[in-house]
């Protein structure tokens, strides 16, 4: 006579058979290869040695040492603004894919990035210089900061740069004469010709035939966004299609 398993034993038996013949679940590993995980603060290992030296190699100076701290998610960061990327300071298997494919072409950087980035103040209005920024863009900062609780008006700050309202080329230009980059007030339309061609290191206008907006320090510095209209710090993301991005010299 055949003897039948309780249910829980032939249940307890068909699950270690299961698991025995089942692959190895992979694990994040200090031997990882580059691209085989997700990277963010606290990993250490073999790939973000890699990530450190290709971030250098891509024009992000980043110490290589093995270990992702806050120095390497500033790297990651600026990247990631540079590149128009989401800017959360981590490296998805995507962004690796990436960023490989650009040193396999042998892709380098002669500018060297910001190394630190513009944040929000606690009034939620007003945004705080980064302490490694050049003056010029501390500055353009300050002047934005005065013109925050401006309301939007259309053609605001064309005829002079203090005006009552301001709208988006108003607000830009007004940021840029802060800098000590702009010397009279610019439309829209202007500014696709103004400065040099790309993106800066620190200050970057975008701009089109009928809009217009300008990343400082990595914070954008718009009249349209979430929240109510005229001059504000934005920190959405905006996507940079179908605009001209320009910047000042040396910045």
């Amino acid at each position: 006579m055949t003897r039948i398993a309780p249910a829980w034993r032939r249940g307890t038996t068909a699950l270690a058979l299961a698991l025995a013949c089942s692959p190895a679940i992979p694990t994040a590993s200090a031997d990882a290869a580059f691209g085989d995980r997700s990277l963010r603060i606290g990993h250490r290992g073999h790939d973000v040695r890699v990530l450190q030296s290709w971030l250098t190699r891509l024009g992000h100076p980043t110490s290589v040492d093995g270990q992702f701290g806050p120095a390497t998610r500033r790297s990651v960061r600026g990247y990631e603004r540079g590149e128009d990327l989401r800017v959360d300071g981590r490296v998805g298997r995507g962004q690796a894919r990436g960023i490989r494919a650009r040193v396999e072409r042998g892709e380098t950087s002669a500018v060297q990035p910001a190394t630190g980035e513009a944040t929000l103040s606690a009034d939620g209005r007003t945004a705080v210089a980064p302490a490694d920024a050049p003056q010029p863009v501390k500055d353009a900062i300050a002047a934005a900061n005065r013109i925050t609780t401006k309301p939007y008006r259309y053609g605001g700050g064309h005829g002079r740069f203090r005006d009552s309202g301001y709208d988006c080329s108003g607000a830009v230009s007004y940021a840029l004469h802060g800098a000590g980059v702009l010397d009279s007030p610019l439309p829209s339309g202007a500014l696709t010709s103004w400065g040099r061609s790309g993106r800066g290191e620190w200050i970057t206008v975008y701009a089109h035939g009928g809009h217009t907006y300008v990343m400082i320090a990595g914070l954008r510095f718009d009249t349209s966004g979430r929240g109510e209209e005229g001059p504000r710090w934005r920190p959405e993301r905006r996507s940079p299609r179908g605009y001209v991005a320009r910047h000042p010299a040396g910045l």
